[in-house]
């Protein structure tokens, strides 16, 4: 690994930093950038995340797709834990502490609403972001891909009726632009270059070498995408410290003990490391751009519940590297 690559977290943290910094010092140039969007979804983060999840699109070969449905145990740990555990053990943390740990610091409707943010994130998995964490643990392109669209199906169906059992409310909307647009933006389009990238490297050897000269960028992605990430929420950080280090608190714990449940079953299963590792880190990660979106939509865009899915979207990064970190060390283990 170069220098770059190895101290990744060490880049990461200061882009954070950075990207406070800069919604702090340049504010017209935050607020540029948080304009050009659509349907929810931010079209500069959507350039960067793309250019993030085509290395990886470059290396799924159409040939195997036929061969990952018999290796069916990924895919049903990764259904189970995102639907039938996630949500609800959010739910569960949400409750336990913003109404007992954290009863003394907060209002009761405070509390309801960051309990709300907590569980549209819950109820969100990841689309995009995962092709990136599944890179960085050497993941089966192939079978990270079928993960993520047998989960996107399953949201069309899943995520309004889990949310409004949760919530209690019964006119969720789900925000289809936003699912749809990302899921063109984030699986469709980066799948069809790189199936046609393939098509014109044509052998083995043009494709990996390919992807050895592009991988590179798709870390510069990732950081260029904090920095903008922070510099977007960089005055909520700085106004509200003691908010968002309540809210992160469920929110990390809900992210290790679903990583930590998902990859003891894999091991216990002996699912194979290069399908271990995403099939835990597509249930850790969220769908963010979503659980935003419906929180604007039924709380508002200064509500708690909106604040709460933004710091989802500051936690994941630096959760998710820790993860794949460990990921990667405890290769090995598997067989």
């Amino acid at each position: 690994m170069s220098i770059f690559e190895r101290y990744l977290s060490v880049w990461i943290a200061l882009a954070m930093a950075g990207g406070i910094v800069l919604g702090a010092a340049v504010p017209a140039l935050v607020d540029a950038i948080a304009a050009a969007e659509v349907a929810r979804v931010n079209l500069v983060v959507a350039v960067l995340i793309w250019a993030m999840v085509y290395p990886m699109m470059v290396g799924v070969d159409p040939g195997s797709l036929r061969g990952v449905l018999k290796q069916p145990k990924g895919l049903a740990i990764t259904l189970v834990v995102n639907w039938l555990i996630k949500p609800f053990t959010m739910a569960a943390l949400g409750v336990l502490f913003f109404e007992v740990v954290f009863a003394d610091l907060i209002t009761p409707q405070d509390a309801q609403q960051y309990i709300a943010g907590l569980i549209l994130l819950g109820a969100a998995p990841c689309t995009a972001m995962v092709f990136v964490w599944s890179q960085l643990t050497r993941g089966d392109e192939s079978y990270t891909l079928l993960q993520v669209s047998v989960n996107d199906v399953v949201m069309v169906f899943a995520f309004a009726p889990i949310v409004a059992f949760l919530l209690g409310v019964t006119d969720i909307v789900v925000p289809w632009e936003t699912l749809v647009l990302s899921v063109v933006l984030f699986v469709a389009l980066p799948l069809l270059a790189g199936l046609w990238t393939r098509s014109r490297l044509k052998t083995v050897a043009r494709i990996e070498a390919f992807r050895d000269r592009v991988k590179p960028w798709s870390v510069v992605g990732l950081i260029a995408t904090v920095v903008i990430l922070f510099g977007l929420q960089g005055q909520v950080i700085l106004d509200r410290p003691l908010v968002i280090v309540l809210i992160a608190v469920p929110i990390l714990l809900q992210s290790y003990g679903i990583f930590a449940l998902a990859y003891a079953a894999a091991y216990a299963l002996r699912v194979p490391h290069r399908i271990a590792a995403p099939c835990a880190l597509i249930g850790t990660s969220n769908f963010f751009e979503l659980a935003v979106a419906v929180a604007i939509s039924l709380f508002g865009l200064n509500s708690g519940a909106a604040l709460a899915t933004v710091v989802g979207v500051l936690v994941e990064v630096p959760v998710m590297l820790s993860l794949v970190a460990f990921a990667n060390r405890t290769r090995a283990r598997f067989a």
